[in-house]
């Protein structure tokens, strides 16, 4: 994983799709992440990337070409925080056709600690789409301080509720100890 600067996505993919399209390419991306987050399956997410594609993700990096994503999306999605979120939606998109993105904003909810609070963080993401229900470039914009204060809030309240389990523990020990609540 590289963490140089973002690379410019080419401008010879721009203009390729019209909003129509890209509206249902984003659509079945939704839908098939959405499969995703039950099935646990991330390498059903890292092929809806091109070989080459790039993801960018501020406070971790960039990963280059599919199988660096397909990397990073396990260990990411299978370690808390991420192994406890429960979903990815879309609470709104928008189309930019003449650079063939999706620009929208994702929720990430938390499963719930065991007594229906509701815990999530959101992000902006932008997609480049490549064509054939591929993408060539996503990039996920957000604080991770919030997001650090939506896991140690879970985990605050897990514990409270006795339902905290032993990554939930482990994080909120190491990581967390920068998110705790300051009384």
């Amino acid at each position: 994983m590289e963490t140089t600067e973002s690379p410019t996505p080419p401008a010879a993919a721009a203009a390729e799709f019209t909003a129509a399209e890209l509206d249902e390419a984003f659509a079945q991306f939704q839908r098939t992440v959405a499969e995703i987050a039950v099935s646990r399956d991330w390498d059903r997410y890292a092929e809806l990337f091109t070989d080459d594609a790039d993801y960018i993700e501020h406070a971790l990096g960039t990963m280059r070409g599919r199988e660096e994503i397909r990397t990073w999306i396990w260990r990411t999605m299978t370690s808390f925080p991420g192994s406890h979120m429960t979903g990815f939606p879309s609470l709104w998109h928008v189309i930019d056709a003449p650079t063939g993105r999706v620009i929208c904003e994702v929720d990430n909810p938390m499963r719930d600690p065991g007594d229906s609070t509701h815990i999530t963080a959101t992000n902006i993401t932008i997609l480049t789409y490549a064509g054939d229900g591929r993408w060539s470039r996503e990039e996920d914009v957000y604080n991770p301080m919030e997001f650090g204060r939506a896991a140690m809030r879970w985990c605050e309240k897990a514990r409270e509720l006795g339902t905290i389990d032993e990554p939930a523990t482990a994080w909120m020990e190491t990581t967390g100890v920068m998110f705790a609540s300051r009384r």
